[in-house]
């Protein structure tokens, strides 16, 4: 009897138990956080800290999705919901955003490793060595300097022209398949570039590394967004964890320079265990519907949440100047991208079988 007739002569249940057991390792990781954060909240007696941020853990369920189906982290919806709603520092949006995605995008990792989703590993490991080098250097002698309202505007032009970028190509992007090998001899310079520009990115936002690897991966190696997107959660998986840890050990060796505020961890406790769930669950989801139709959402709020930083900040003057000049230029940085994955060169060599 074949495998398909088997399949049909198992009930439901069965079929759920086998589905469960592929993912098994995943499922442990998940009861592990959720112990440990139960202890947590009832040893440290934090309920009251978990019921009253229940504002950003509702937040957080739509940001985990994000965080999982699409290459943005969670810190995309908790940084403007914690700076522009709540009118935060954006030191703090930043940092809670590298904490949550500690847990929802290292979540949505295990599950995508378990299931053995495809991702460009060669370049993700180059991107991984990048941020372990970029990640702590920007933390320790960049983001602490930088004005708070260039951290917000920076925020807005890094998402402002990945949603730009996506409305202009997304049909292209969609229809992809497979990864082109031209490049895939540079993967190691490409990625490691990749992870020392997007690991300063991240130290300062608390997102940016994944878009940078996405656009890499989608415009240079013209790769599925089976691909791309797998590998984007992975990076800015194992970056927020280096970018936490990193600020963490900083504010305990210089408080004055490097201080993580209380309502990081207070924010943390009440959206871990969403994004513990919520970010694999968008991983599974964007595998049963349309990629188009969510990544167009998104892309429009990318847009909207720069116009709204621009309003809500009242930026006008040069500073605008700056920040337009910076979209213009992030969106050229794109184009290039784009042109030399297209190349007559790159199409004459192009092989889709992915290595």
């Amino acid at each position: 009897m074949s495998a398909a007739a088997n399949a049909h002569g198992l009930t439901v249940a069965q079929r759920l138990l086998i589905s469960l057991g592929r993912i098994k390792l995943f499922l442990i990781w998940l009861a592990c956080f959720y112990l440990a954060w139960l202890l947590i909240v009832v040893l440290g007696g934090h309920w009251d800290t978990v019921v009253s941020h229940w504002p950003i853990a509702l937040a957080m369920s739509f940001g985990s999705y994000i965080a999982g189906s699409t290459p943005m982290g969670g810190g995309t919806v908790g940084f403007p919901v914690l700076v522009l709603i709540f009118d935060m520092p954006g030191s703090l949006g930043r940092n809670f955003g590298l904490a949550v995605q500690s847990i929802g995008m290292v979540s949505a990792s295990i599950y995508i490793l378990n299931a053995r989703r495809p991702l460009h590993w060669r370049l993700l490991g180059a991107g991984m060595l990048g941020s372990l080098i970029g990640t702590p250097f920007g933390a320790a002698f960049v983001a602490p300097f930088i004005p708070d309202l260039w951290v917000k505007l920076l925020f807005g032009v890094v998402w402002a022209s990945f949603g730009i970028m996506h409305l202009v190509k997304l049909k292209e992007l969609v229809g992809a398949e497979g990864i082109t090998q031209h490049w895939r001899r540079f993967d190691w310079p490409i990625g490691l570039g990749v992870g020392i520009i997007g690991g300063i990115v991240a130290s300062i936002t608390g997102v940016g590394i994944d878009m940078i690897i996405y656009a890499t991966l989608v415009l240079l190696y013209r790769a599925d967004l089976k691909i791309s997107i797998p590998t984007s959660v992975c990076l800015m998986a194992f970056t927020s964890v280096i970018g936490i840890v990193a600020n963490v050990l900083l504010s305990t060796i210089r408080p004055d320079v490097y201080k993580v505020d209380p309502e990081v961890f207070a924010n943390w406790l009440a959206a871990a265990p969403v994004v513990a769930i919520g970010a694999p669950l968008g991983a599974v989801v964007v595998e049963l519907i349309a990629r188009k139709p969510t990544l167009l959402i998104v892309s429009a709020l990318c847009i909207l949440q720069f116009v709204w930083t621009l309003i809500h900040e009242q930026v006008s003057g040069t500073t605008f100047l700056v920040a337009i000049l910076a979209v213009l230029v992030c969106n050229g940085i794109f184009h290039v991208l784009y042109s030399l994955g297209h190349s007559p060169e790159v199409d004459n060599n192009a092989d889709n079988r992915i290595a």
